[in-house]
């Protein structure tokens, strides 16, 4: 499996995006390893924090300000056609 590239930092690149299931709000500031055999299991880490502006919601896209320390812009995330869980991230 090829390494993950996050994130899009320039206008007009785009990545995949998978949609997975929520998780508890109680995990926002987890850090540490989440053992083999468990969902989501290897290295967890925060790697950027801050607010973001829902500028325009639907069922096949939404657009969105960050402000993160990081992340900063605007980004749309839309929908791959036929592939409910799939979109693509633009900024």
């Amino acid at each position: 499996m090829g390494r993950a590239q996050g994130f899009p930092q320039k206008p007009g690149i785009r990545r995949l995006a998978v949609q997975v299931e929520d998780h508890p709000v109680g995990y926002i500031n987890f850090k540490g390893v989440i053992p083999e055999g468990l969902y989501g299991a290897g290295m967890v880490h925060i790697w950027d924090q801050g607010t973001y502006l829902l500028e325009k919601a639907g069922p096949d896209q939404l657009k969105f300000t960050l402000y993160g320390q990081k992340l900063k812009g605007p980004y749309v995330l839309v929908r791959i056609k036929g592939r409910s869980r799939d979109w693509l991230l633009i900024k």
